[in-house]
């Protein structure tokens, strides 16, 4: 239910401005969450595990979401793959023997497919972010933004009609946007944990982007 900003201050006899900067104080402490003209009770975001956890959770449904979205790696070009548990299965699924150019920014992925001659790699830089083993600042989003790819192949950590696809990683958000820019084809995975999750910062939005999901 949501409370406006003048229906509290009537309620405890004080000015819109002290509800304001009181209800300000709550959402930093995550007891109500501020949305235009009042509040509402804070809606806590699911957690979401270091990636050493994740890819021990719903490993044969991430297997087999993989197994469908390889299906649209070309025979040889260049493709893109972000980091997650989801995605490392893709590399560990693809075809070593095809003509192809991977960028990503998982350490894990680039570690996998280093472990034979193709395809060719590129990790992109950035600072590590050791919970997602991932390269994630500006120097990544800016080497993305410069790449013109065939396919992406990334993933989120929530889903829902509403808001489309976020994570709770603000510093995720442009890296995502700048791999969704750059590929002609782009296939989001998910499993069905992530539907319903609402992290906190959207990337992307199901009628604006043209997405193929797989989940």
């Amino acid at each position: 239910m949501c409370s406006s900003d003048l229906e509290l201050a009537r309620t405890f006899d004080v000015t819109s401005e002290t509800i304001r900067r009181d209800l300000t104080e709550l959402q930093d402490e995550q007891l109500v969450r501020r949305v235009h003209g009042g509040a509402v009770a804070w809606r806590p975001r699911t957690s979401v595990p270091e990636l050493r956890v994740r890819e021990g959770q719903n490993a044969d449904e991430k297997r087999r979401i993989a197994a469908i979205a390889i299906a649209e790696i070309p025979e040889r070009g260049s493709i893109l793959i972000d980091s997650g548990s989801t995605s490392f299965h893709v590399a560990e699924l693809l075809d070593r023997d095809r003509d192809l150019t991977v960028y990503t920014n998982s350490i894990p992925i680039a570690l996998s497919l280093a472990q034979t001659e193709r395809p060719r790699v590129v990790l992109l830089g950035g600072t590590l972010r050791r919970r997602t083993m991932a390269l994630v600042d500006e120097t990544s989003v800016e080497q993305v933004r410069d790449l013109a790819v065939d396919v992406l192949f990334f993933g989120c950590d929530g889903m829902t009609p509403e808001r489309g696809f976020s994570t709770p990683y603000r510093s995720e958000v442009s890296i995502k946007r700048a791999m969704i820019a750059a590929a002609r084809r782009r296939v989001m995975m998910f499993d069905h944990t992530k539907v319903g999750s609402d992290q906190d910062y959207r990337f992307a939005d199901r009628k604006s982007t043209r997405l193929n999901s797989s989940h």
